[in-house]
């Protein structure tokens, strides 16, 4: 393990999991009007689409997203253009998938969706929103903001904190991830991309602690 790939010490570790658990929005899943893959590094995503597609919890489900900005060789055609490939890989059928292969961010995910959706001739008065496990949060708020009009539930691939972590194999990427992604949570609202979440205070000690301890490599400049 390289020093970029560092295990967490157990106070770090207790930490992430503390803010891996806030990012969870803890949502009943239920039928909703349709289903929004949000595009990532992570194949978990359209896995669990799928997952959800064959239970037969919607009818149309719209993958969203260009190339990855943090690993584009990983999809090099497009986030949605290759999870529509793997959903249909795992019994999606063609016809109930819609792509949007333009999104560079999760605004642009949620607002390039919609339209995509609207041409499709489809209302939506509910919207099923699956992401990365710590992106629920942020992708809520987002689409709150931007969509307030249609009931939004989130959902990500069932995984453990630990089991996540092994999973991506290296525990200090996903803890920056969780870092940056919280910090999005705190400011977007004040530039208006984003409604505002309470941040409770052990959360909010958590985050500035690991802060400290060097997890910034996806923070922004607030």
């Amino acid at each position: 393990m390289t020093d970029n790939q560092r295990a967490l010490t157990e106070v770090q570790r207790q930490q992430a999991k503390l803010i891996w658990d806030y990012h969870q929005m803890h949502h009943q899943v239920r039928p909703v009007d349709a289903a929004i893959g949000l595009g990532s590094h992570d194949l978990g995503v359209p896995v669990y689409c799928a997952q959800l597609y064959r239970a037969g919890l919607f009818p149309t489900l719209v993958f969203t997203g260009g190339p990855n900005p943090t690993a584009p060789e990983r999809f090099p055609r497009g986030e949605a253009v290759h999870f529509r490939e793997h959903a249909m890989e795992l019994g999606v059928p063609d016809k109930a998938i819609l792509v949007e292969p333009k999104a560079r961010n999760t605004g642009q995910n949620i607002t390039f969706s919609r339209e995509v959706l609207t041409a499709a001739g489809i209302t939506v008065k509910t919207v099923l929103l699956v992401s990365m496990p710590y992106m629920e949060r942020r992708s809520f708020a987002t689409a709150r903001k931007l969509w307030p009009e249609v009931k939004v539930i989130c959902a990500s691939e069932p995984l453990e904190f630990d089991d996540y972590l092994k999973s991506i194999g290296d525990e200090k990427l996903v803890t920056d991830q969780l870092v940056g992604d919280l910090q999005r949570v705190i400011e977007y609202p004040k530039l208006g991309f984003a409604i505002e979440q309470d941040v409770p205070e052990d959360v909010h000690a958590a985050y500035e602690s690991l802060i400290r301890d060097g997890f910034t490599s996806r923070l922004i400049n607030s």
